[in-house]
């Protein structure tokens, strides 16, 4: 598989993690982008697999749900 490939299937695949955690927690979208902050167009991209989120940003987005940063990518 091509490396952009894979780094869009492994972007998507946290996205998807990021949102079944947030929904398992009960949380909002709106609840994570106000306590991460962040821009909510670009939080739903993160969870769409669309965006490239740095380290700093996955480590808060993790911490606001609660889980630690190696649950959303392994």
């Amino acid at each position: 598989m091509p490396d952009d490939e894979w780094l869009d299937d492994e972007g998507q695949r946290i996205g998807r993690r990021i949102r079944e955690v947030r929904e398992h927690q009960n949380l909002t979208q709106e609840a994570v982008v106000l306590a991460v902050p962040l821009n909510r167009s670009y939080y739903q991209d993160i969870e769409a697999g669309r965006a490239n989120p740095t380290l700093r940003t996955l480590l808060r987005i993790a911490q606001v749900i609660g889980v630690p940063v190696r649950d959303l990518v392994d």
